[in-house]
């Protein structure tokens, strides 16, 4: 993980040091005009418009979809792990945010595909007699970022912990990103980057 974000920062500054200083003041104020001459004009800023200096976790969040961010984000801390891990197989997922039993949306750790092949098939245990509060990460040592964390902070926790997931929460759960959701949206954002610029080179803005 530590050698993705080195080749990302480098890529940042490769685009950086290529684009005219004032590319991004001609590019605004070209929209600017545009929008003027129509009127009002709603548009939609995706993550490639935008320097990964902007992308928050909510913009990955919204990128996944509402199918992503559903109940089946979560298992309680008395299901079997068993249970935990066939919900994971089934939506084809890595990790689950555990919530304590009778109080909703109150989180009470996180359980991984790596907690399973570490503390069960590595000891020979029961997934079906072992519940996922005995192997789950609990709260307390629980790494979490907020809806408006920039995406790079959150990349960082997570190549500095050795996590893959990190549970999004606000005063209450509200999703989960994955290394995966990170490098997408940073290759998303420099792709972008890098059609604008090809763009200005062409002449198409001015």
């Amino acid at each position: 993980m530590q050698g993705l974000a080195r080749a990302i920062r480098s890529c940042q500054e490769t685009l950086k040091n290529a684009i005219p200083k004032d590319w991004h003041a001609r590019v605004t104020a070209s929209k600017d005009s545009i929008f003027s001459r129509f009127g009002s004009v709603s548009s939609s800023i995706d993550i490639r418009e935008k320097g990964l200096e902007n992308v928050t976790v909510a913009d990955v969040l919204m990128t996944k979809g509402e199918e992503k961010t559903g109940t089946w984000l979560s298992c309680q801390s008395n299901d079997t792990v068993y249970d935990a891990v066939k919900n994971m197989a089934q939506n084809n997922i890595g990790s689950l945010v555990v919530l304590k039993p009778g109080e909703e949306q109150v989180i009470a750790g996180i359980i991984t595909e790596r907690d399973y092949l570490q503390k069960i098939i590595a000891q020979g245990r029961s997934s079906k007699q072992t519940r996922v509060g005995e192997i789950m990460t609990v709260e307390n040592n629980l790494i979490t970022v907020s809806s408006d964390t920039n995406i790079l902070k959150a990349m960082q926790l997570m190549t500095e912990h050795h996590i893959r997931h990190v549970p999004v929460i606000n005063s209450k759960i509200v999703g989960m990103i994955s290394i995966v959701d990170v490098v997408q949206a940073v290759v998303q954002q420099q792709r972008g980057e890098l059609k604008r610029l090809n763009d200005f080179i062409k002449g198409e803005y001015y």
